[in-house]
């Protein structure tokens, strides 16, 4: 067997597979002898049909089978040994006269076109100057999140005075019938309500003002305007069990208790950013600010490598691509893809194509290695930040690791982190080698940069995922080692 390769120009090539009669034969014979001892033919005992019966029923289909067997290891293997960068996978030669006959011929050759991974500069130094944004935050959004945390970090006190509409009032509940405790009636203890979700108001004016020890008759359906779900939690029934229940009820309030926000002080410190992490006020505000402000650097990130695609793209318009075997590779892969909607979608692919060659040989030529800690590492910050959307910014370091350790068991989870880990290097890495303009600005006017940049590229959101996805299939064997 001989493989070669062709090079058509520097971008396009043809893989030469040469097969003579030894390469391809012990194999034909060995799958036709297994066919052999397996057919039930009629007539025949198994494993006693004559081989010219097997040859004659089985022979150009085992043939078949074995050749594209050889060849197909031997391209993948031509790819591998030589290093090459392809684009794609290799697609049949089509043209007329390179076309196989099994039926004659028993030497064969069998041609492959491959599209190659162009060669190329980037000018990428301190001559590019280009801004990144961060965000200094507004001082009154800093007092709404420590406003925050002082209502998460509360607590309900007991007490003695006169409830008001968002007091958690507990008590007893004892189902009445003309005034008096009814027979065999239901009764619930430890029934609880706040006034401020009773929908009647005439209900609720009854609450209000209520002491420990008094005792108040409504009707809970009346007080619920007949939602069914409410009534049935407050009586710790199900809906179908109160379905058929209107009686009045009798509360007797055994206690309110009402939610007092946390005080500024050294307790709501160590509880928002662990023990010691700040121990004054001015710290304090300066640590959270920052941990805000931190949370937008994901979206200042994506902001700064969108725009470097661009001037990245910009320098790699006149980088000769195979045009053509791409179309054909893009429309062969696919069923559903027709000559036109590839013509269509081909310069969106294109661009992201080039962006993902460059980010490619950013990382070859800088030895930029991503370590499995690099992903762990990551996973206990996606953790970190999904925690503290809802408030939750001080869990324990073994929480933390658990949760991520979780993610990092889904392997389709373990490849979005790898290719952020990536990515976030090569941010760094472009941060290092062109000269970065900080600007900071304010949330509100990061917010509008950024939904100016989603307008001015809303024409390729709709198709954003599927031509990323398309990327990455085109130089998936980009490098074959």
């Amino acid at each position: 067997m001989k493989s070669t390769l062709n090079k058509i120009d520097e971008v396009n090539g043809t893989i030469l597979i040469e097969l003579e009669k030894a390469d391809y034969q012990d194999k034909v014979d060995k799958s036709l002898n297994q066919f052999r001892q397996r057919a039930e033919i009629p007539g025949f005992r198994q494993g006693k049909v004559p081989k010219n019966v097997i040859q004659k029923l089985y022979g150009k289909s085992v043939l078949i089978d074995e050749i594209n067997k050889i060849v197909t290891e031997e391209v993948s293997n031509f790819v591998r040994d030589n290093k090459l960068k392809i684009l794609g996978e290799p697609l049949n030669d089509q043209s007329e006269d390179r076309q196989v006959d099994l039926d004659k011929d028993e030497n064969y050759k069998f041609y492959f076109n491959i599209g190659l991974t162009p060669e190329f500069d980037l000018k990428l130094g301190k001559e590019i100057e280009h801004t990144y944004y961060s965000v200094d935050l507004e001082e009154d959004l800093l007092n709404k999140q420590i406003d925050a945390y002082k209502q998460n970090y509360g607590t309900y006190l007991k007490v003695e005075e006169e409830s008001v509409e968002t007091d958690l009032i507990k008590g007893t509940l004892t189902e009445v019938e003309n005034g008096e405790d009814k027979e065999n009636g239901k009764v619930i203890e430890n029934a609880i309500l706040m006034p401020s979700y009773i929908k009647d108001e005439a209900s609720k004016a009854k609450f209000i003002g209520s002491k420990v020890g008094d005792n108040i008759i409504f009707n809970p359906k009346t007080a619920y305007n007949n939602n069914e779900a409410e009534v049935a939690s407050l009586l710790q029934s199900t809906k179908e069990e109160i379905k058929d229940v209107n009686s009045d009820f009798r509360f007797e309030i055994n206690e309110v208790t009402r939610y007092k926000e946390a005080e500024l002080n050294q307790e709501l410190f160590d509880r928002v950013l662990g023990e010691g992490g700040a121990t004054t006020e001015e710290e304090f505000r300066t640590k959270v600010k920052e941990q805000l402000e931190k949370q937008f650097k994901p979206n200042a990130d994506h902001l700064f490598i969108h725009e470097m695609r661009d001037i990245i793209v910009e320098q790699m318009k006149d980088v000769k691509f195979p045009d053509e075997f791409l179309k054909r590779w893009l429309l062969e892969s696919s069923e559903n893809r027709t000559e036109e909607q590839v013509e269509e979608d081909y310069p969106k692919i294109l661009e992201d194509l080039k962006f993902h060659i460059a980010k490619q040989k950013i990382i070859e030529e800088n030895e930029i290695k991503i370590e499995f800690k690099d992903i762990e590492e990551l996973a206990t910050e996606v953790a970190r930040a999904q925690f503290a959307q809802y408030g939750m910014t001080n869990l324990p370091a073994d929480v933390l690791q658990n949760y991520a350790k979780s993610m990092l068991e889904k392997e389709e989870t373990v490849q979005n982190l790898f290719e952020k880990a990536t990515e976030d290097k090569v941010i760094d890495w472009l941060k290092e080698n062109i000269t970065v303009i900080e600007k900071k600005v304010s949330s509100k006017e990061f917010n509008e940069i950024m939904t100016e940049h989603s307008h001015l590229h809303s024409e390729n959101v709709a198709d954003e995922n599927e031509v990323e996805s398309e990327t990455e299939e085109v130089s998936s064997d980009e490098t074959n080692e």
